[in-house]
């Protein structure tokens, strides 16, 4: 056997395993109230659910959603000084895979809405219009954190806002 039929092996054998492990995810949020609420958010699935619950500290222990975003890096940086306010890039400070799961997740909501072709949050809809896509999806991303914040503090499933 040649060096890349082990090679293509270990990889099948991996994938067998990362199956596996997906499906346990999966059972594993269903069977969760927590996990259950998490996942009625649009950008959030099952493995963005079940990371939240096993990296992030309770919700309690934050006094808003702002800091619970500001703990996941989701805030721009601040360069600011004789009260001229300079915002930069986001800190990518605190936990990097929920970070990145909720930029996955807001990637994908954008995506969604595109191939909709009509968007029915209107702030995203006037975000798209006038930012590019990846700086709309970091925005997204924060606004789930403080709206995934306040569904665990409060106990509640998403809700749609309703525009009047």
């Amino acid at each position: 056997t040649s060096l890349i039929e082990i090679y293509l092996k270990q990889i099948e054998a991996v994938d067998v395993e990362v199956a596996a492990l997906d499906v346990k995810i999966k059972k594993g949020a269903l069977k969760n109230a927590e996990a259950r609420r998490l996942q009625t958010m649009p950008g959030v699935g099952p493995m963005s659910a079940m990371a939240i619950q096993a990296f992030c500290p309770p919700a309690q222990n934050f006094r808003k959603g702002r800091d619970f975003a500001a703990w996941l890096g989701l805030v721009p940086r601040q360069h600011s000084t004789g009260g001229k306010d300079r915002l930069g890039r986001i800190t990518k400070m605190g936990q990097r895979d929920v970070r990145k799961l909720l930029i996955i997740g807001a990637m994908s909501v954008i995506s969604a809405s595109e191939r909709k072709g009509h968007c029915e949050d209107p702030w995203l809809e006037r975000m798209l219009a006038k930012r590019p896509r990846m700086v709309v999806a970091v925005a997204l991303a924060n606004r789930m954190a403080r709206r995934l914040w306040a569904m665990m503090t409060k106990e509640r499933d998403y809700e749609i806002q309703v525009v009047a």
